[in-house]
């Protein structure tokens, strides 16, 4: 380490000695700004005295200067995408120089880690989302802002509950601990709670670091790709007032299409018949008033009906100043949401309010001061156990039987002792809600459940900011310090009333009101000094920097029991503190400490030669003093092949960059202490003949030796305009994930717990496309974007194991499983080969080498599943078929990760009508269907099963209805619950109008924009769910997932 920092010493002295030499001729200064035709200031641009090889590029702020050789001189301004411009230039006379652009994307400023760069010198894989591209689309986290819309991301919705969180994976699952991208708000690394305080309305830029080059300068945080998120600031001028808001109303998307309670009756009732047949019963049919009048239930309760609102509000208002003057500017904004669920509306909604403050003060010429702060405040009801088989109002509307009423209002069937004898939820009119006899569990009416907890929420209060000072004591060389940080409270609050909801499963005797608040606290203080200077066609940037960073979190429940009073709103505001039961408890985490040290060198030669270099020393308080430490390079080049002097004037192509590089990222995302030997309570012991102690005893074995995971990747891709209208991005890439952080398996008579180990290794293979077009046809405005990405993942070590079982699923137990071989989480079961039609087909199914029947004990109609292993003598596995369908033939089965992520986006502008669609979608994935609990036979089924295998029905996919699923058709994890997960999803279609600028200036409005928008209206798949779209920590398992929601909303858009 001390070598690597003579060698940066003795790099940066001669680099800075080299800059500062002088010429000895005599020289006049030349000076000057250079903007865009839309008056924004252009940086980069190259800056020539015609015949001479004098010239230089233009700063941050557009300006530039240079030493001419006489007093008036031809100047020639060029730059990527731009017609080139020449003008003369008299010393002592500033000149103003307007590039008129030729071409799509490369003349916009690009934020880095600590920087920004103009997009035609990035080396890295980098991809963006402006806030043009947001200004057209409601959306209410801005994670929303990046599904479909850059290549390289796969992103899914764990639920349609308002509120809800987005899973978000960058070229991957990165490890097998968390793959949660970095997000770094305004300079500040957002950690605890998330990023879904922010106003996608406040967002100026998104810019995604995919690749390890451009990812590097965030070091351990950076393996799972980092997200800079920058908000929008005041601009110099007279103050700007914006008003946005839009109404709506939602309605699922999808209803299953469920049984009714006559097809239900039937089915159980055949049930019951073929298990009567095949073991010999003569078992009462559950139904039996089928039997005298067919049509005895009609088509009974349609419980999703009766949950879902077709008429669900949405609303959301925005409100921004901004303004200022060559000394200070601001932006402050206000924004409020309002979102009813389209499920069990009174229990699922999602209100949010959001307040924000940027200025950015220029006390002197050579000093800055500012702050970014952001404040929200969220309060949401979602007491409904999102993709969840257990007991919730979706999971209860899915299952419950038809045959049950939602509300008793027969007196005599009100007065038996189930409704008369025992507490119930009733309705506005006393009326019992009904209760089945049927489907029982945790099953219950989902009106019932609904009114039981309509009173529980949670709540959030995020303030999010960080205040920084630049100095530059000489042109070039600037000092910054910010100071960020993330103050969190967040809670909830739930009412357990003594309520019966089905009939088998008494209530708990003592009801309960649970209250919780926690508290986290992030803070982040960095400090950078940079040099940035150009000398003829060379320019450079160096910059160093250090930083310093804690989290910290901690929080208390109580829950008080047996309350006098049984409804939350009596319990929530008399009893909360009266005599009762009170169990209570606290957690706080250790803080979680980053020191860093880090170096970043960018060069380019004319923007033709271009060169990035970074590395960053981390250490962690997760890692012991073996291995505190870690270091992370990385390294990029770029060549612009058309600004080299072979490169022909052309209309084909007119920009073409090609670049690489390398790097090494780390992750740190583990529990604290790992590398102690923990000790914890609950061994107890009884002493002698009856004295019992207290025991204590190491957790598990230390492990000192604990490093970072590593993950190092690859990356080379071109980037070329076309036509000058057409762009296109490619990039492939090649990511390794090594030392990846589990717990080592110990043999059980250890007696001890698994001490952690960097014992796994992941790939991820893939290629992104980028491409956009933008035209004039006629007076129509056209703008095309359109992006696709493809992913390979696959376990490559997982140590001394060969799996690892991940998800579970009801009685089925194991349905996926991390693989050495196999991609993370690959669905794990027995392969079905179909149904078996008749006994012919059964008897026919032999193993080759014994002539025995495989499935002896199936009967026609139930699934044929595949003999693919056995064991030899000793025990091993073969490989090889055995004659005989157990354990042992399961095997891995689908992939529940798309292989490809895809997405466009259409608008058009016409003599102030606008259009603009917007689509994405996802190829290659599976997705479990786990809706139905299995282990309740009575449950209620989709119509699928009206095709089920009969003696009259034999040429079917879908399986015989048995009382106790002999053959486990239904109870086993197989490809028969598994369906292609492909999609394509109109997610947004809008029209606006923008009323005539001539107009609007009569009354003091600078613009007026009104429009109607529809949010997933279409999507086309061959999934038979409410959604293929399921992030979360069920990714692709469909538990009874809340259903996106589909909108209507017409909005307005005000200036002034």
């Amino acid at each position: 380490m001390k070598s690597l920092k003579k060698v940066l010493l003795i790099v940066g002295f001669l680099w800075l000695s080299a800059f500062n030499l002088a010429h000895s001729q005599k020289t006049y200064g030349i000076s000057g700004k250079v903007v865009d035709n839309q008056g924004e200031t252009m940086p980069g641009v190259t800056v020539l005295i015609k015949g001479t090889s004098i010239g230089t590029s233009t700063d941050i702020n557009g300006g530039f200067s240079l030493a001419a050789p006489s007093q008036e001189v031809k100047l020639v301004f060029s730059f990527i995408g731009t017609v080139p411009q020449e003008i003369t230039a008299i010393a002592g006379t500033p000149v103003r120089v307007v590039m008129e652009s030729k071409s799509v994307g490369l003349s916009e400023l690009v934020v880095v880690g600590y920087g920004v760069q103009k997009k035609s010198v990035v080396t890295g894989a980098i991809s963006s989302v402006k806030a043009k591209d947001l200004e057209n689309n409601q959306i209410l986290r801005v994670e929303q802002a990046l599904q479909g819309r850059t290549s390289g991301l796969t992103i899914a919705s764990s639920s349609g509950q308002p509120g809800a969180g987005i899973t978000v994976r960058v070229r991957g699952t990165t490890s097998i601990n968390n793959s949660d991208p970095l997000y770094v708000v305004d300079g500040v690394p957002v950690d605890v709670g998330g990023i879904d305080y922010l106003n996608s309305s406040d967002v100026e830029s998104i810019e995604v670091l995919k690749d390890a080059a451009s990812a590097a300068i965030y070091g351990t945080r950076a393996a799972n790709g980092v997200i800079l998120i920058t908000t929008k600031k005041g601009k110099s001028g007279s103050m700007k007032v914006s008003y946005n808001t839009y109404f709506g109303t939602q309605s699922p998307a999808k209803k299953l299409d469920l049984l009714n309670a006559t097809e239900y009756a039937t089915l159980q009732n055949e049930a019951q018949q073929n298990a009567n047949i095949q073991f010999n019963k003569n078992d009462k049919l559950p139904f039996p008033q089928l039997e005298t009048n067919p049509n005895y239930f009609g088509a009974g309760t349609d419980w999703q009906g009766t949950i879902f609102n077709n008429n669900a509000k949405i609303q959301n208002h925005e409100l921004s100043i901004s303004g200022g003057n060559n000394i200070s500017t601001f932006y402050t904004s206000f924004g409020y949401t309002d979102q009813e669920g389209i499920v069990a509306s009174s229990i699922s909604n999602y209100k949010r309010l959001n307040i924000r403050m940027n200025s950015v003060h220029k006390v002197k010429s050579w000093l800055r001061l500012g702050e970014n702060v952001g404040y929200s405040h969220i309060k949401s009801k979602g007491s409904l156990n999102t993709n969840s088989e257990f007991g919730g109002p979706l999971s209860s509307a899915i299952n419950l039987d038809p045959t049950t009423p939602t509300v008793i209002t027969n007196d005599s069937i009100a007065g038996l002792d189930l409704y008369s004898k025992h507490p119930v939820m009733r309705d506005e009119n006393g009326n019992p809600y009904g209760i089945s006899t049927t489907v029982v569990q945790e099953m219950s009416n989902p009106l019932a459940y609904i009114k039981a907890h309509q009173g529980n929420y949670g709540w959030s209060d995020n303030i999010v900011g960080d205040v920084f000072a630049e100095v530059e004591p000489i042109k070039g060389l600037v000092f910054k310090s910010d100071l960020g940080a993330k103050l969190a409270f967040w809670g909830d609050e739930s009412f357990t009333p003594i309520v019966w909801y089905n009939a088998y499963s008494p209530p708990s005797p003592k009801n309960s009101l649970y209250r919780s608040n926690s508290k986290g606290m992030t803070w982040n203080f960095e400090n950078t000094v940079s040099y940035t200077k150009s000398i003829g066609l060379h320019n450079a940037t160096i910059l160093l920097g250090t930083s310093a960073y804690v989290d910290n979190s901690s929080g208390v429940s109580s829950t008080f029991q047996n309350l006098p009073v049984n409804t939350f709103e009596e319990a929530s505001v008399k009893y909360s503190f009266v005599d009762a039961d009170k169990i209570g408890g606290g957690w706080e985490n250790a803080p979680h400490k980053i020191s860093s040290l880090f170096a970043r060198l960018t060069y380019n030669y004319n923007e033709k030669y271009l060169f990035t270099g970074i590395v960053r020393r981390d250490g962690s308080t997760r890692f012991g003093s073996n291995n505190k430490y870690g270091v992370f390079p990385s390294a990029s080049l770029g060549w612009v092949a058309s600004r080299e002097g072979f490169w022909p004037e052309n209309k084909v192509v007119d920009f073409l960059k090609i670049r690489g590089s390398y790097g090494v990222t780390g992750n740190d995302n583990i529990p604290d202490f790992l590398y102690f030997s923990t000790v914890s309570g609950g061994r107890n012991y009884t002493f002698g003949y009856d004295n019992y102690l207290i025991g204590y005893s190491p957790d598990a074995p230390a492990n000192p030796d604990l490093h970072w995971e590593e993950t190092s990747q690859s990356n080379i891709g071109f980037e070329m305009n076309l036509f000058q209208n057409f762009s296109l991005v490619f990039d492939l890439y090649s990511k390794k994930t090594t030392g990846m952080l589990r717990p080592f398996v110990l043999p059980a008579y250890t007696g001890s717990g698994s001490p952690w180990g960097n014992v796994a290794s992941m790939t991820n293979k893939g290629f992104e496309i980028e491409l956009g077009y933008r035209a004039e046809v006629g007076k129509v405005n056209i703008d095309l974007k359109g992006n696709a990405s493809y992913l390979k993942n696959e376990i490559t070590d997982l140590g001394s194991v060969k799996y690892l079982d991940a998800a579970n699923l009801q009685s089925m137990g194991v349905i996926s499983r991390l693989a050495v071989g196999h991609p993370i989480g690959s669905f794990y079961g027995y392969e079905a080969m179909g149904v078996f039609a008749k006994q012919s087909d059964i008897l026919s199914y032999k193993d080759p080498a014994t002539g025995k029947v495989i499935q002896p004990n199936a009967q026609p109609g139930d699934l044929q599943f595949r003999d693919l292993n056995g064991r030899d003598s000793l025990g091993n596995l073969t490989g090889k078929p055995d004659g005989k369908i157990d354990v042992d033939d399961k095997t891995y089965i689908g992939d529940p990760t798309p292989t490809w992520s895809f997405g466009f986006t259409f608008s058009a502008n016409y003599s102030g009508f606008d259009v603009m669609i917007f689509g994405q979608g996802v190829v290659g994935n599976d997705v479990f269907n786990g809706l139905r609990r299995l282990e309740i036979s009575s449950a209620n089924w989709t119509s699928d099963a009206m095709n089920r295998w009969t003696p009259n029905n034999r040429n079917t996919d879908f399986p015989r209805i048995i009382l106790g699923d002999p053959n486990k058709n239904f109870t086993s994890s197989s490809t028969f619950y598994l369906t292609n997960g492909s999609y394509f999803r109109v997610k947004t279609i809008q029209i606006g109008y923008t009323l005539p600028a001539s107009l609007m200036s009569k009354i003091g409005v600078d613009k007026l924009r009104v429009y109607v928008s529809t949010n997933n209206l279409l999507t086309i798949t061959k999934y038979k769910g409410y959604d293929p779209e399921i992030g979360g920590s069920s990714y692709s398992i469909d538990r009874g997932v809340y259903p996106q929601a589909k909108s209507f909303l017409a909005g307005l858009s005000l200036t002034f």
